[in-house]
Order: C-alpha cells, then sequence, then structure tokens
C-alpha cells in the first residue's frame, strides 16, 4: 500500500468523516447516518460462489467497510458501506467495485446457509431452499460502495460497466447487466456541492479542487473558515493529494493550513526575488546593496534577502 493510500485510508477511517461522504452523496447533506452507529467491519472480502465447498474461493481487501444502522418509519435498517480510496482515475473501476459488492452479498448468502445449518431449520423448505442455503423469506442487506477521487482531475474513465463494453449496441446492453459506480470527484463539485459537507472532508476536497487555480484556491482559503484550525489527519491528506509543499508539525491537534500556505507563497516570492538579486549581481557586476536598490527591495526584504544569498 502507498503512502497516499495509507494516509487517505486512515483519515477516511474516521467515523465523522466517513459518515458525512454518505450523508452527502446519499442524502444531499441530511444528516441521517449516524456516525456514532456506524461498526466497522473486516475488509477482507472471501466468497466462494453459491456458497458451495467445491468451487474455490475468491478473496479481495477493500479500503474501508462499516455497518450502518438507520431509522426509517420507526424500523430500524441496515447497511453495508464501502469506501474505496483513488489518487488517480482507474480506468477499471467500475469491474473492480462491482467484485467487491458481489463478493460482499455472496458472503451474506454464505452467512445465512450457516445459520440455517446450525439451526438444523430445514422443516417446511424444499430442496430449492435446502440446496443454495437461502430460504425464500431471506432478506440481503444493501451493500453501497464509494469511490472517492483524491485529486483535482476529471474522472475521464468510465462510469458504468456498460461504458467498458466493447459494444454500444443497445439491444445488447440492453440484455447486459449494468453497474454504475458512486463516484465522488472534487473536480464535479460545485460550491453547493461542498457546502452539503459537514466534516473537514469539505475543507480537504475543495482545497483539492481549486489546488491548480492560484486566485480560486486562494478564494477558498477565505472563505473556508475551517482550515485555520484543521485536524492533522485531514492536513496530511491536503499536503500529499494536493501536492503542496506546506509544513506543519505533526504533533499538533489542529493545523492553520492558511497560514501554511501563505508561508509557502512567502518563500516562493523571496526566492524569485533572490534569483533575481543574483542575476543582477551577474550582469552588472555590482554588490549586493546596488542591486537591491536597483530592483527597489524593502528594507524588511532586505534583511531577510541578505541571509539568502
Amino acid at each position: 500500500m502507498g503512502k497516499i493510500d495509507t494516509i487517505t485510508k486512515d483519515y477516511m477511517k474516521k467515523n465523522s468523516v466517513f459518515a458525512d461522504a454518505f450523508n452527502y452523496f446519499i442524502y444531499g447533506g441530511r444528516q441521517i447516518i449516524d456516525p456514532e452507529k456506524l461498526q466497522e467491519l473486516d475488509t477482507t472480502e472471501i466468497a466462494v460462489p453459491f456458497g458451495s465447498e467445491n468451487e474455490v474461493a475468491v478473496q479481495k481487501f477493500r479500503d474501508l467497510l462499516k455497518t450502518a444502522t438507520l431509522m426509517a418509519d420507526d424500523k430500524a435498517a441496515y447497511l453495508i458501506l464501502g469506501v474505496e480510496n483513488e489518487s488517480s482515475v482507474r480506468y477499471a473501476e467500475p469491474v473492480k467495485t462491482i467484485l467487491y459488492d458481489s463478493l460482499q452479498y455472496s458472503k451474506q448468502v454464505q452467512q445465512t446457509a450457516a445459520r440455517h445449518r446450525e439451526a438444523k431449520d430445514r422443516k417446511g423448505h424444499n430442496n430449492g431452499e435446502f440446496l443454495s442455503g437461502f430460504y425464500r423469506e431471506d432478506k440481503l442487506t444493501p451493500v453501497i460502495t464509494l469511490v472517492i477521487l483524491f485529486s483535482s482531475e476529471e474522472w475521464d474513465g468510465p462510469k458504468t460497466l456498460h461504458e467498458m463494453m466493447s459494444t454500444q449496441d443497445p439491444e445488447i446492453l440492453n440484455c447486459a447487466a449494468d453497474y454504475r459506480l458512486n463516484l465522488i470527484e472534487p473536480a464535479a463539485m460545485s460550491t453547493e456541492d461542498l457546502a452539503r459537507l459537514r466534516s473537514s472532508l469539505r475543507a480537504v476536497l475543495g482545497f483539492i479542487k481549486y489546488s491548480n487555480d492560484g486566485d480560486a484556491l486562494d478564494a477558498f482559503l477565505a472563505s473556508e473558515s475551517s482550515l485555520r484550525s484543521l485536524d492533522v489527519e485531514a492536513a496530511r491528506v491536503i499536503k500529499m493529494c494536493a501536492k503542496t509543499e506546506i509544513e506543519f508539525d505533526e504533533n499538533a491537534e489542529v493545523i492553520d493550513v492558511c497560514k501554511a500556505e501563505q508561508q509557502i507563497k512567502e518563500k516562493i516570492r523571496l526566492e524569485t526575488l533572490c534569483e533575481g538579486i543574483k542575476n543582477v549581481m551577474d550582469f552588472f557586476h555590482v554588490t549586493v546593496e546596488e542591486a537591491m536598490k536597483v530592483m527597489k527591495v524593502s528594507a524588511e526584504d532586505q534583511a531577510v534577502l541578505k541571509k539568502m544569498i
């Protein structure tokens, strides 16, 4: 697992951030999924097709997987939620995620069959139910996988399984099962979309979105107050995924990303000015003081630049 993968996984593992992503994507920002009611699951997906012991087991590893308990019409509803973090576009992502979801559903069938075997409750059920281990009244828990792109690039890869097919004949595609990605990509998010996020994920995805547009980033830094006291896990994601050179104390509880970003800009400004002074000195064969005078360097900058040259 690469460093970016580790950092984004550690960040998204936080229940507050995990729930925020799904509340945004499923419910448009309404606070339906309670972070305190999320339970982490083993991310290892192992399944034997159709529950047959004679088949070869398939094993895959998700990034994150949690169960969620919701209340709908005064009744408890259950979901299994998975997150796949990507630092760049993956052009086979629909196949990857459909495999994870299929393995999870297959696992549920296996677990249901195991419960029936243990309970020895075959009585009243036909051979088809007995052979599959899944009875007529049994139900599956919905599995929703959300792909989050931690990059400013646009997702130019397929977003459905049909888009990956070698033919686009509608009659053929009508008979071939499709699968749609649930995707969050910062580049496609509007200001209104970002506003629907309630956790530090808003600051993280916003910073990534505008990271290649200096003016837009400055405006976002000025408007997003949470960037002045961001948790260190979120700051790590910004530093790595937005490819910024911000520096901060890894042991600090909160990071002022705005200040760190301004420090970078100031460093770049001074380095550029320093390079200009050196060029003047070399071209005109003058001293540092004379070169600074030619370039009309302020007294405040002069004190700093003399230590750099």
